[in-house]
């Protein structure tokens, strides 16, 4: 059975920080582009991160970067979104995924073109 299960969501202060774990059963994420995203309340998802399968570059929303670091660790199938100096505005369901592409070397952050989702964690930001 194939599935991400996210985890490291809750409650922090602004400023603070979380690193929430995505990990991957069913298959092997090696080959797979992996991306985060959030949906906060009454919005779209929008695409916060990904990695890519091949060279493990990245891309980051404006909103997050310099802030939020992507990382994966195949050995252990499972990739990670370290967050730091959290703003309100942060404040949403974080949700992983993963898609496989062999012609394109580097991830993009379009939902569309994801495979595999979790099932989302909370993120609160909030004093």
């Amino acid at each position: 059975q194939v599935q991400l299960v996210e985890s490291g969501g809750g409650l922090v202060q602004p400023g603070g920080s979380l690193m929430l774990s995505c990990a991957a059963s069913g298959f092997t994420l090696d080959y797979y582009h992996i991306g985060w995203f959030r949906q906060a309340p009454g919005k779209e998802r929008e695409g916060v991160s990904c990695i890519s399968s091949s060279d493990f570059s990245t891309d980051y929303a404006d909103s997050v970067k310099g802030r939020f670091t992507i990382s994966r660790d195949n050995t252990k199938n499972t990739a990670y979104l370290q967050m730091n100096s959290l703003k309100p505005e942060d404040t949403a369901v974080y949700f992983c995924a993963a898609y496989f592409d062999t012609v394109q070397a580097m991830c993009v952050m379009s939902p569309h073109e994801y495979d595999y989702w979790g099932q989302g964690t909370q993120v609160t930001v909030s004093s």
